[in-house]
């Protein structure tokens, strides 16, 4: 990727790297045999053809695909939802388009963070710019405390129809919410605590999640692929949908871009890196490991999301613009599974996926602390932050009879942090402080330096136009 030579100005000592894993998501440091092990391999696989190498890193992807099932939130199934419901297929494209655009980001942050070693937020900070490292950072926390009201108002909303589904009705959302509440608590408690219970709880998570995936799959396989000219139509953007159901394509759009990567995501994947001990070694890695283990699953999961939606909701005449009920979009799969089931799957389904982003975005707040104050990981205060989302449980009560739709505006106010984040890193790609020789540099580099530019103009100018628009 780079035409630099091997030996950058930034590269950290294992000293300075032994310590980053502490408080991330990880509950475990990585396994010094195991780096050692794989170092050798990666540095085999360097010296063979393209498509040697390709096979050798496939059964190496790690990170990628965490952040694959991070990014598969609630945020993204409402906005597939509401896309496949009202304009059908027309909107297959955003996220795929709205991946690719991370992916350019990603993909750049993580050969700086490989590069160098160094911490990502002292790294902006020091060769950005303190405006840039600070408007990231709280932007990642604001993102994480605004995000929270949109997960517990769904969150809220499928735990009482679950519980209806069992035989207990009338629970009162704020019930709901209060207990998710609880549980998000404990289970934030126990990162850095209980490696083999937070293993467990992610694991029953995925289950969950990629549950409901496979019953969007077979209700394609079931209701049929749309026709080939339909489908290309709808993964080339030409033009946008005009606004039906009282619901504007760009707004659909808008929130799709935004969900696919969101700045607290952001934040946290260079870490991840960091926290698996991931080195120079790793970078052709890293981006094979986004494109195969992040792109490709989040793609395929949320077309199929979308087209299983377009099959069984798309014009429905009784459907009433935002006031999908999560009861109304389980029919989608009540084609496939039946009613009953249909409920069950998508209730936990979605479930999971609030409960995955609520914790996700709780550690993200005591891990923001961190960083910017210096607090130390598993003390008071950095329990305390990871409390700081803790008003969202209010969503469940202001927000209940719009529990789906209303964490498409969320994608789009959370958005709104991405630019000057993007812009940052833009500077740090440029820096030759920060990258010494790694760089990027000639025709490639100039070409990844150009499309980094372009997605944060893109993404900025999308913005723009659509707040003139809405304050219009």
């Amino acid at each position: 990727m780079s035409e630099g030579g091997e030996g950058g100005d930034g590269a950290s000592t294992e000293g300075e790297r032994s310590e980053d894993w502490q408080g991330l998501r990880l509950a475990n440091a990585p396994d010094p045999g195991a780096l050692q092990w794989e170092r050798a391999a990666l540095r085999s696989l360097a010296a063979r053809p393209f498509g040697t190498r390709m096979r050798g890193y496939l059964r190496m992807l790690g990170p990628g695909y965490l952040q694959s099932a991070m990014t598969l939130g609630g945020g993204t199934v409402s906005s597939a939802l509401f896309a496949g419901a009202i304009f059908g297929v027309h909107l297959l494209w955003v996220a795929p388009v709205g991946m690719v655009l991370g992916l350019v980001m990603l993909a750049a942050i993580a050969w700086q963070t490989l590069s160098t070693g160094v911490r990502p937020w002292p790294a902006m900070r020091a060769h950005a710019g303190p405006f840039f490292a600070w408007a990231w950072a709280i932007g990642a926390l604001l993102s994480s405390i605004i995000w929270q009201f949109a997960q517990y108002a769904l969150a809220s909303a499928v735990l009482v129809d679950l519980a209806d589904l069992a035989g207990f009705g009338g629970i009162p959302p704020l019930a709901a919410g209060i207990f998710v509440l609880v549980w998000a608590v404990f289970v934030s408690g126990l990162y850095g605590r209980s490696p083999a219970a937070v293993r467990l709880y992610e694991r029953l998570l995925r289950i969950m999640v990629w549950g409901i995936v496979l019953c969007f799959a077979w209700v394609v396989v079931r209701t049929g692929l749309p026709e080939p000219s339909a489908l290309l139509r709808g993964l080339v953007p030409t033009s946008l949908p005009e606004t039906q159901n009282g619901i504007a394509a760009a707004t659909l759009v808008l929130s799709g871009l935004s969900a696919a990567v969101g700045v607290n995501m952001v934040f946290l994947y260079p870490y991840t890196l960091l926290a698996k001990g991931w080195g120079r070694d790793h970078r052709e890695l890293a981006i094979v490991d986004l494109v195969m283990g992040m792109f490709v699953p989040y793609a395929i999961a949320v077309s199929l999301i979308v087209i299983a939606t377009a099959n069984t909701l798309h014009l429905d005449p009784s459907y009433d613009g935002v006031r999908l009920s999560p009861v109304e979009a389980a029919q989608v799969l009540a084609q496939a599974v039946g009613p009953i089931a249909g409920r069950l799957v998508f209730g936990l389904g979605v479930l999971g996926m609030a409960m995955s982003s609520i914790t996700l975005q709780m550690l993200t707040c005591g891990f923001v602390a961190v960083e910017l104050f210096g607090v130390a990981v598993g003390s008071r205060s950095h329990r305390l932050a990871t409390w700081l989302p803790v008003p969202g449980v209010l969503g469940c009560v202001y927000w209940s009879d719009i529990a789906v739709w209303v964490a498409v505006p969320t994608n789009i106010l959370c958005g709104l942090f991405l630019p000057a984040t993007y812009l940052g890193f833009c500077l740090l790609q440029r820096s030759r402080d920060y990258l010494g020789d790694d760089r990027p540099r000639g025709p490639l580099g100039g070409l990844w330096l150009g499309a980094m530019f372009g997605v944060t103009a893109f993404l900025s100018s999308f913005l723009i136009w659509y707040v003139h628009g809405a304050l219009a």
